[in-house]
């Protein structure tokens, strides 16, 4: 498995000029109401802490993809909001993704190893999620 997330993280950012991780948070941020979500919901969803988020947030508003702003009665508290050069850049991006991981991964299958491969990831998914809750 290894191996291929090594590639789709290549190819993304020889494709895009991004690391997975801030592909991630441009699709929830595109996702969201007002293309705006909660930094410490960006963290919650990636299952990240909040200093890597912060920093990823930081390097995406470097670009130009993403603003960051207080949220209205909480000062400590922030707001991520996708920019529309940030949009611009995920449209451009996941085409591109999309095809790397078919050539690597859903092209390589048939239709029951598919359906396979979905019922065996939710079954670690589930485990693995139980194991977090209970720590």
């Amino acid at each position: 498995m290894r191996l291929l997330t090594d590639r789709l993280e290549r190819d993304l950012q020889t494709a895009a000029g991004m690391p997975p991780t801030y592909y991630e948070l441009l699709v929830l941020l595109s996702e969201a109401p007002e293309r705006t979500m909660r930094m410490s919901e960006l963290a919650h969803w990636t299952n990240s802490k909040p200093s890597r988020i912060s920093h990823a947030v930081n390097k995406l508003e470097q670009s130009g993809w993403v603003r960051r702003k207080h949220y209205e009665g909480d000062r400590r508290g922030w707001l991520a909001t996708l920019t529309d050069e940030g949009l611009a850049a995920l449209e451009k991006a996941a085409p591109r993704h999309l095809q790397s991981v078919r050539a690597h991964l859903i092209d390589l299958l048939t239709a029951e190893q598919i359906r396979q491969l979905g019922d065996i990831s939710e079954v670690v998914l589930a485990h693995l999620t139980d194991e977090q809750q209970q720590h």
